[in-house]
């Protein structure tokens, strides 16, 4: 029996950005920026209301932030809670109290304490408007998660 098609083509694909809605660029610039240490990758005008913005964690740009500024009622009424309260993000960590201390001297809002789970250690933070993040160092022995 022969291989169809698909089984020989190989696929390689990947998520290169989240979108994220924010209130403002340069606001929501300044928070990953200067709180979360995020690298601004690209910010280009694209016209007189908007920008293409991408923000990467330090140390990786396998997926990026790309902020999109609201741009109508609907959109605005999403900004913060565009998973309805749930965590939205997930930023790993290779040294988790390094990053939670660091994240907690700048001011960043923690919504639920460092909690040792099965696949390793997490803690809930906000962002500047109210998105969820998990704050992770993943365990070694969970390949699944790796960083």
């Amino acid at each position: 029996m022969g291989l169809s098609n698909e089984a020989i083509i190989k696929v390689k694909q990947k998520i290169a950005h989240v979108t994220l809605v924010v209130k403002d660029y340069d606001e929501a610039i300044a928070f990953y920026t200067k709180k979360l240490d995020f690298k601004l990758v690209e910010d280009k005008k694209l016209d007189e209301t908007k920008r293409w913005v991408i923000l990467a964690p330090p140390g990786g740009q396998e997926c990026c932030l790309l902020l999109a500024k609201a741009a109508n009622d609907n959109q605005r009424s999403r900004v913060g809670d565009q998973t309805g309260g749930r965590v939205f993000l997930f930023l790993f960590t290779d040294d988790f109290r390094r990053d939670y201390n660091k994240m907690q001297n700048r001011g960043i809002h923690f919504v639920r304490a460092p909690k040792q789970e099965e696949y390793g250690t997490v803690a809930v933070f906000a962002d500047l408007y109210g998105n969820l993040w998990d704050l992770l160092e993943p365990n070694d022995k969970n390949a699944a998660v790796k960083l």
